[in-house]
């Protein structure tokens, strides 16, 4: 009697940890799902990579096709790497309740580098940013401006280059 009672209560125990582990693994892709644009926003509007735009030479202004403009500027604009770079954003005819800079490594993966942007007045943001030190002499790079809004994000590319 006693080996079935034990048969039994394994039997029980090891049915309640597959049900935990059921549960878990449920929540785990709901929170996944709910939360994924934390990391990947969803974007409503892409504006189109100005590759003529060079942002050692000043700010950088993108244009929407409904007409908001979207600028750029980074200082000290020789870009250097391991060092702190002050990002500006200035946005015209946009309300924006949050703007954050995207860093992207062109053909090489540099890492996460994301960074929320400070408000002066809901037109123009600043906010430090340190690019990595890469292994090759030179190295290309997008900043992607994510704009949040009521209606969604706007993404603006902006191209830029370091040299060590």
């Amino acid at each position: 009697m006693q080996n079935s009672t034990s048969l039994n209560t394994n039997t029980v125990a090891s049915s309640l940890w597959v049900i935990v582990a059921v549960l878990v693994l449920a929540v785990l892709i709901l929170f996944s799902y709910k939360y994924k644009n934390l990391l990947e926003p969803s974007v409503i509007t892409t504006a189109v990579l100005d590759k003529s735009c060079d942002l050692r030479l000043g700010a950088c202004t993108s244009t929407l096709p409904s007409g908001e403009k979207i600028s750029l500027s980074i200082n000290p604009n020789n870009i250097p790497l391991l060092r702190p770079l002050s990002f500006h954003v200035k946005t015209e005819g946009i309300n924006a309740s949050d703007v954050e800079v995207d860093i992207i490594g062109i053909g090489m993966d540099m890492g996460f580098n994301r960074t929320k942007l400070l408000s002066d007045d809901k037109t123009n943001y600043h906010g430090n940013v340190i690019l990595p030190i890469c292994s090759t002499s030179r190295m290309d790079w997008e900043a992607r401006i994510l704009v949040k809004t009521k209606k969604g994000i706007i993404m603006v590319p902006y191209s830029f280059f370091t040299k060590r």
